[in-house]
């Protein structure tokens, strides 16, 4: 399986980002962020499970559980949320679509690019992910950091080679 099978979801989940496309521009890229973004809902939730657990032994109250749907909820948020954000390459713009109950979409054009910085931390080595930083030639613009993207390297390439082109794709 190439990288291109791997960021192009094919399923319905297209649906979230696919309507604010514009009239026959087709996507090149489209990832979901890493699933990295989760670890703090996750350890808020395991936390919560924990802290209920050892209060309701000690007190023998089982109205404690209902403070881990706190956790939870939050949890389960995120979740959602992360399952509907986009990180979307065309041939013509550069978005992130993210949003449960009010869709953000954020977009730079590719002419207005011009460098692409891949940061990643120490954690972000050890789990797979990195962040992007889009500049453009002085301006202020909507999408500027774009971080916990999976497959760092990979996708900088290709990010790269849509928003500058290839060596052999020079004028003949």
């Amino acid at each position: 399986m190439n990288l291109q099978d791997m960021m192009v979801y094919r399923d319905n989940s297209t649906r979230t980002f696919d309507r604010y496309l514009m009239d026959r521009e087709g996507r090149v890229i489209a990832v979901r962020r890493h699933p990295a973004v989760l670890l703090t809902a996750v350890t808020a939730a395991v936390a919560g499970l924990i802290v209920c657990g050892v209060s309701s032994a000690f007190t023998g109250l089982l109205l404690i559980w209902w403070l881990w749907l706190l956790p939870l909820g939050y949890l389960l948020w995120k979740v959602v949320h992360w399952s509907l954000e986009f990180f979307v390459v065309t041939e013509h713009r550069v978005m992130l679509v993210s949003g449960v109950l009010n869709r953000t979409v954020a977009m730079v054009p590719l002419s207005k690019v011009t460098d692409i910085n891949l940061h990643r931390s120490l954690v972000g080595q050890m789990l797979g992910y990195g962040e992007y930083v889009m500049e453009s030639a002085g301006q202020k613009q909507a999408l500027r950091k774009v971080g916990f993207m999976p497959y760092p390297e990979q996708l900088y390439l290709e990010v790269s080679s849509v928003i500058f082109g290839t060596i052999d794709e020079s004028p003949d």
